[in-house]
Parts: C-alpha cells; sequence; structure tokens
C-alpha cells in the first residue's frame, strides 16, 4: 500500500508543522505534498523547512483550496511510477487538522478489494491542540457502510475529508474536485465516488483531529445556506451522480439535503454560542421536514452538550 497526503495551506504558519508531522508518523505514506495557496504568513517557509525528502512544496496560484488539492494531486501523478498507482491512496489533510497516530493503518486493516474509498471518524480540538467537545459519547453511533450514495445525497455525515483515504484510480474517474464550488466541494466529490462503487466505514476508529478555532469560516459565522445552493445545485444535477438514482429519489433527497445542511448551520451556530443564529436555523430545518423535528432538536440540543 503507498499512502500519499495532499495538504493545501494558506496562511496557517500556525499548524502546518503540526499537519505534516502527523502526516509523515503514519505508515505506508511514501510522499506529503504541501500546495501553499498564496500564503503571507511564512507557511511556505515552514513547510520547505522540513527535512524529509517525503515533503515536497509546491506553489499554487491562489484559485482556492480545490484547485490546490487538485494541483496536489498532480504533482502525486507526477512522482508517482505507474507500477504504483494499483496500490496508491491518497488523502486529503487541512492544514490545521492532524491525523492520529495509527490512522492509515487502521483505515487500510483488511480492506476491502472492491471499495472505493474507505474512512473513519474524528475528534475536535481546539486551537492549543486540547481535545473539546464530548464526541466520544457518540463511539456506538453507526453509519453507512458499502453502497452509500443514497445515504450521501440525504447530507454529509462524512464532514471532513481528513477522515478518508480514497484510492488513486477513482479519485481520477472522479474528475477531482470541482473548482467552481467554493463550499461542499467535499461534499460533491464523496457523492461522485459513492457513486462508482463501495466506501467502506471503520466502526469506532478515530482518524483525525479537526481543529476547531475562531480564524474558521464556520466559527466565524460568515457562512449561511446560501453559500451551500450552488453545491446542492451541482451534486443533484451531476449525470455520474444522478444516473443512480431515480428522479423520485432525487426530489426527496434533496430535500432531505437541505434540512441537513440548516440543521448543520444551527448546530455550528450553537458551537460558536452565536444563539440567535442557532435558533433561527433550527426554525428553518424544522420547516423544510416538520416529522424530522425530534431528530433536528436532538442534534441541536447535543451540540449545546458538545457533542
Amino acid at each position: 500500500m503507498w499512502v500519499n497526503v495532499v495538504i493545501p495551506v494558506k496562511n496557517g504558519a500556525r499548524f502546518i508543522a503540526e499537519a505534516v508531522a502527523s502526516a509523515l508518523g503514519q505508515a505506508h505514506v511514501k510522499r506529503v505534498i504541501v500546495v501553499d495557496d498564496g500564503s503571507t504568513d511564512g507557511s511556505a517557509e515552514i513547510a520547505a523547512g522540513i527535512a524529509d525528502q517525503r515533503v515536497t512544496l509546491i506553489q499554487g496560484d491562489g484559485r482556492g483550496v480545490s484547485a490546490a488539492r487538485n494541483l496536489g494531486f498532480a504533482e502525486v501523478e507526477r512522482q508517482m511510477p505507474a507500477e504504483g498507482r494499483e496500490y496508491s491512496w491518497v488523502i486529503f489533510l487541512d492544514a490545521d487538522d492532524r491525523l492520529v497516530p495509527g490512522a492509515t493503518d487502521r483505515l487500510l486493516e483488511d480492506v476491502p478489494a472492491d471499495c472505493v474509498a474507505v474512512y473513519g471518524d474524528y475528534d475536535r480540538i481546539d486551537a492549543g491542540g486540547r481535545r473539546i467537545g464530548r464526541r466520544s459519547l457518540l463511539r456506538r453511533r453507526r453509519k453507512p457502510s458499502g453502497e452509500i450514495l443514497r445515504d450521501l445525497l440525504a447530507g454529509n455525515f462524512i464532514v471532513n475529508g481528513g477522515v478518508m483515504l480514497i484510492r488513486h484510480a477513482q479519485f481520477l474517474r472522479a474528475g477531482g474536485f470541482d473548482e467552481t464550488l467554493r463550499y461542499c466541494e467535499d461534499w460533491h466529490l464523496f457523492c461522485r465516488l459513492a457513486a462508482q462503487g463501495p466506501i467502506a466505514w471503520r466502526a469506532r476508529t478515530k482518524v483525525l483531529e479537526y481543529r476547531v478555532h475562531h480564524n474558521s469560516a464556520m466559527m466565524s459565522g460568515g457562512v449561511n445556506f446560501n453559500h451551500y445552493r450552488a453545491a446542492v445545485g451541482r451534486i443533484f444535477t451531476d449525470p455520474m451522480i444522478t444516473g443512480k438514482v431515480g428522479d423520485a429519489d432525487l426530489v426527496r433527497l434533496r430535500r432531505k439535503a437541505e434540512q441537513h445542511l440548516r440543521t448543520y448551520l444551527a448546530c455550528q451556530a450553537v458551537r460558536a454560542r452565536a444563539y440567535g443564529r442557532a435558533v433561527k436555523e433550527t426554525t428553518k430545518a424544522i420547516a423544510l421536514l416538520p416529522s424530522r423535528t425530534p431528530r433536528t432538536l436532538a442534534r441541536a440540543l447535543g451540540a449545546l452538550a458538545g457533542l
């Protein structure tokens, strides 16, 4: 098995060294590609100073995270011998997150031969790297595994691409990240991958520490439902995706997806202690699907409890 880690960074000097170190500490990692997308805070210099021949720093062109990820994958392709592609996997790690020790080993253990990708779970950490919240209380929760396209269309339960290893060939077939999407580009990719075949879930396996800090877009309150509209439209008109699902199901699943996004916004507002915004988003989520009111309220209250 070969694992390649792509880390896009823009003004992430505070965290980039930790992210790279967490990747280099994983089993099977052959290369770590850091894509600097126009940093002005010394991020590139920090990455360039890491003394490990597996690390490559390349310069992006300031077109955003999707373009940076695709550029990083292109560098993986450039460096990889043709015979290695059959055994190659890629993971896209954000520059402010970090992989937990043993993450790739646990994801790849007895991985099914037919699976397109495999994913685990995450914990939240603060800017200082301390674990926050009570996600450990969710350890018995089950997530979809196998043919998960319909589940994904109803809402992005994977949340963060740093929990997922993707087969090299299937990422190529999916066409990479849609560079026209600024938000939910990972959800779109997950759906295109799921349209190709099974995606395996590793139960009770934490592989990522997802950093929550006030510089992130979600915590700053700068993101609202309008930011997601382009991705929803793209996902529910993408032939690779829609060709696997009937028209009636698509209408039903799109409504669920919009409700899921509203609920997610409500939960993030709770975590940011923006309670007025949380109430508004919860109300809108309930209006979309009143039958899911108990579940919607349970998620919002769970966010309040640190889940």
